[in-house]
């Protein structure tokens, strides 16, 4: 069987190509459409596409660099580095602020303590008038010559060591404070020992106090102060516990005493000028003994003999 012929083909129509446009062609023709078309009222321009736009950016020419010389940059540099220093400026100049109000502070006070250190080391707190307060066995004037070294010298300045040196003449001194009044003086403040009676010996009759420090040593015997005899010296047990019992007697009591006796801390015997004799036993309970003392004192005028070792039960005859 034969295979029919292939039916005739219509004749291909005659195709002209198209010219390629270029896109500046195709931008100039939108341009055209554009601006042809009527913008009066009621009409809405019509509106760019994004590649119209970024073709339109890309036909403009940058700015020509040409004419710069090196001059000119280095100009734009150092106005480019002043601005910023402006800016940092601008923006640090609170902490700048307290910087300098710190500064100015720390300042006032290093040079107030300054001046004021200057000023103490200096001739104008010069020592010009000594004073001593506290004494009453001592003659101050004396004190006063022996300290007459430190005049002259700034209050700041004056040796301890040297008016240690110069009041180490003085046994009556117990304890000394020194205080500075500015401008000109100097005032020494004293604490007399308490003397509690003499200890006679070879040399004649010495003063002692209760820590047992000799205050002075006479021939004849200081009036108003009893003779203590004791066992083993200023040494011992027993001298202690005198010192403590003369120191603890009333006044009007501690007058009439003329003889201090103990051979232990136990057994101090006390005999006042009426002829009384005292047995006082230890220092224990010496102020409540001594009240006791004044009491029974009173109540027996006539009494030779006052035991107040236990001063609960006294004993008077």
């Amino acid at each position: 069987m034969r295979r029919p012929a292939p039916l005739p083909t219509p004749p291909e129509q005659e195709t002209k190509p198209t010219p390629a446009r270029s896109p500046r062609h195709a931008r100039d023709e939108r341009a055209d459409r554009d601006t042809s078309a009527p913008q009066g009222d009621g009409q809405v321009a019509p509106i760019k596409s994004i590649e119209d736009v970024g073709a339109d950016a890309d036909d403009q020419e940058p700015e020509s660099l040409e004419g710069l010389t090196a001059g000119d940059v280095w100009r734009a540099a150092r106005a480019r580095r002043k601005a910023l220093r402006a800016e940092i400026r601008r923006f640090t100049q609170r902490s700048r602020r307290r910087r300098l109000i710190w500064l100015g502070a720390i300042g006032a006070v290093v040079l107030l303590i300054g001046g004021s250190v200057a000023a103490a080391y200096s001739p104008l707190f010069a020592v010009e008038k000594i004073t001593v307060a506290g004494a009453s066995a001592l003659d101050a004037a004396s004190v006063e010559a022996a300290l007459s070294d430190q005049l002259g010298t700034p209050l700041a300045l004056v040796s301890e060591s040297e008016v240690k040196a110069a009041l180490i003449a003085f046994p009556l001194i117990e304890t000394y404070a020194l205080e500075a009044k500015p401008p000109h003086d100097l005032v020494v403040r004293i604490v007399e020992r308490t003397p509690i009676g003499v200890i006679e010996s070879g040399a004649g009759f010495t003063l002692v106090d209760a820590a047992g420090v000799a205050l002075s040593t006479t021939e004849a015997r200081p009036e108003g102060q009893p003779v203590i005899a004791v066992d083993g010296g200023i040494e011992s047990d027993a001298f202690e516990s005198v010192g403590l019992v003369v120191r603890s007697l009333p006044a009007d009591v501690r007058a009439t005493v003329t003889d201090v006796s103990a051979s232990t801390l136990d057994d101090v015997t006390l005999k006042l000028s009426s002829g009384l004799t005292v047995v006082w036993g230890s220092a224990d309970e010496s102020a409540y003994k001594a009240r006791v003392l004044a009491t029974t004192m009173q109540a027996n005028p006539a009494a030779r003999e006052i035991d107040v070792s236990s001063p609960d039960v006294i004993v008077a005859g």
